[in-house]
């Protein structure tokens, strides 16, 4: 008898695209449908049960269905859901988010991650007179032209480097280099002096999980500000995950620029960008860089950010060590496991998040990234699944955890993580 999730995506496929709203939600044969959540699990259509590593792509830092945001949101869901003028509750998020980003004197509140980062390209271009942007390899920001160059994430996934449909007029003006390269990122700013800003993951999420080699981030900065060339931190991912100040708190970095999402509204729909006044004033209408959404700041979102960020304050302190010690434990015992199995294997882990590349050499770059074995990752994940437990189905993306893993969860994910192995070996 064909599961639920087989007769949805049967019928899914004759009115969406591929049968999904987004391809990374996408594997073979079909993907599950999910019927509810809580805390570290879903559940799908037939009732079984998953332990979430997926959670959301990293938004749900504090997990599914988190109490503070849910009843906050209920108390605010029967004043209104949107009011297109502005409110007391988008003056109280952006303080948060200032005082937990030192580096912004200014924010503004948008939709999505791509909306953030599409802004702050904007921006960067406004504020400079400038055309070009900077991008590195393997990074995804958003599928949109400009930057859906060499990208990661879903991209690099269905083995695509740049969309049909783009327009070749606009990412000529995208330069790409190698992440974890200063050296060719100061020839190519020595090169061309028309580049209005450099947006970059400091901890790269998108094509699994690449960390940033000693001084690399630092000499990112020291470069640009030599060559006057504005800093774009993509903290979509990294913000809030790793640190309440996100990665720039973490590796000491004072970008020009940030972005952030996901784990901003715990699951709910916002993203944010900002910086020094000098180019946030360039936004309209107070300046002619224009920016615009009529679901921008609505207060179902905001109610859900700032409480997830005053949790976040809140629990920090007992939140990030309880996070890195479950990524340590899930980590060293996965390597373990890959270890006695023979599996040329690695492993690249910081603060909450982790990816093992099926690779005998070092994961550095996206071009290392690429050469991991792919199929002995789908592998894994299919076994995964049949064990109870949900990570991100390609190897361009990043194992992520929560604070709602228990340590039942713990226990459950390494024995799932045991039993795939030993088929990834077979």
């Amino acid at each position: 008898m064909a599961s639920k999730s087989k007769k949805l995506f049967d019928q899914a496929k004759k009115i969406i695209p591929s049968g999904v709203n987004s391809p990374v939600r996408y594997f073979k044969p079909y993907p599950f449908f999910v019927k509810k959540s809580q805390g570290s699990s879903i559940w799908d259509e037939d009732g079984k049960r998953y332990v979430d590593y997926c959670n959301g792509y990293g938004a749900l830092l504090l997990g599914h269905a988190r109490k503070e945001i849910i009843s906050a949101v209920s108390s605010q869901l029967k004043k209104g859901t949107l009011y297109t003028i502005p409110t007391a509750l988008e003056v109280d998020l952006s303080k948060l988010i200032i005082k937990n980003f030192p580096s912004m004197d200014k924010v503004r509140l948008v939709n999505t991650g791509a909306e953030a980062t599409m802004t702050a390209i904007r921006l960067a271009r406004g504020f400079t007179k400038k055309k070009k942007i900077i991008k590195f390899e393997g990074c995804y920001h958003g599928a949109y032209s400009s930057v859906l160059v060499q990208a990661g994430s879903g991209s690099a996934h269905i083995g695509l480097s740049v969309s049909e449909g783009g327009l070749s007029e606009v990412s000529k003006n995208t330069l790409v280099v190698p992440y974890n390269d200063s050296q060719t990122l100061e020839q190519v700013l020595s090169k061309h002096k028309d580049v209005a800003g450099l947006i970059i993951e400091p901890i790269l999420a998108n094509m699994g999980l690449i960390l940033p080699e000693k001084n690399f981030l630092s000499d990112v900065r020291k470069i640009t500000k030599q060559h006057d060339v504005p800093l774009i931190f993509d903290e979509v991912v990294t913000g809030f995950r790793v640190s309440e100040g996100g990665a720039q708190k973490t590796f000491k970095i004072k970008p020009d620029i940030t972005t952030l999402g996901k784990a901003l509204g715990n699951g709910f729909t916002i993203a944010a960008v900002g910086g020094k006044k000098e180019i946030m004033n360039k936004l309209a209408p107070e300046g002619n860089v224009y920016q615009a959404s009529t679901f921008a700041g609505n207060p179902i979102s905001v109610t859900a950010a700032i409480n997830s960020i005053k949790t976040i304050n809140k629990m920090k302190n007992k939140l990030y060590s309880k996070l890195e010690r479950n990524c340590e434990l899930l980590v060293d015992e996965i390597d373990d496991l890959a270890t006695d199995n023979k599996i040329p294997h690695q492993i690249n882990s910081i603060a909450s998040m982790f990816q093992i590349f099926f690779s005998s050499k070092p994961v550095t770059d996206y071009k290392s990234s690429k050469k991991s074995n792919a199929k002995k990752f789908h592998k894994l994940f299919s076994n995964l699944l049949k064990n109870g437990v949900f990570i991100a189905p390609s190897q361009f993306e990043t194992v992520f955890l929560s604070d709602a893993h228990t340590d039942a969860d713990i226990m459950k994910t390494l024995g799932a993580y045991g039993l795939s192995l030993k088929a990834v070996k077979n």
